[in-house]
């Protein structure tokens, strides 16, 4: 799981970004649908969590704020500013172009 590991990590800034596109949202519940959608084989660190939310937020791809909870614990729930859909979008397009070429380099010539 290594090399899925390796793959994967440069995609963690879309990652996010895609889970707050539609709804904000906070780094639990973020990191719980990222972790169910891939049936619990990826889960980010906390720490690379909240990395990656302090550069996104830095580069004006995201803003915080924190919830208005009357029960629990306040969380700081983050959005997505349309600096960061554009990144989105860039990031979603450069991988649908590297998919294609790597599954054309991989793929089994002998099934043709």
């Amino acid at each position: 799981m290594l090399i899925m590991s390796d793959i994967i990590r440069g995609y963690t800034d879309t990652f996010i970004l895609a889970q707050i596109l539609h709804k904000d949202s906070y780094g639990y519940e973020i990191n719980k649908a990222i972790n169910e959608m891939t049936n619990g084989r990826f889960e980010l660190k906390e720490a690379t969590l909240y990395t990656t939310f302090r550069r996104l937020e830095q580069g004006g791809y995201i803003i915080s704020y924190w919830g208005d909870e009357n029960t629990g614990a306040r969380r700081r729930y983050y959005a997505i500013t349309e600096k960061g859909k554009e990144l989105y979008y860039e990031n979603l397009n450069d991988w649908k172009i590297a998919k294609t070429m790597i599954n054309q380099i991989l793929e089994d010539k002998n099934d043709e």
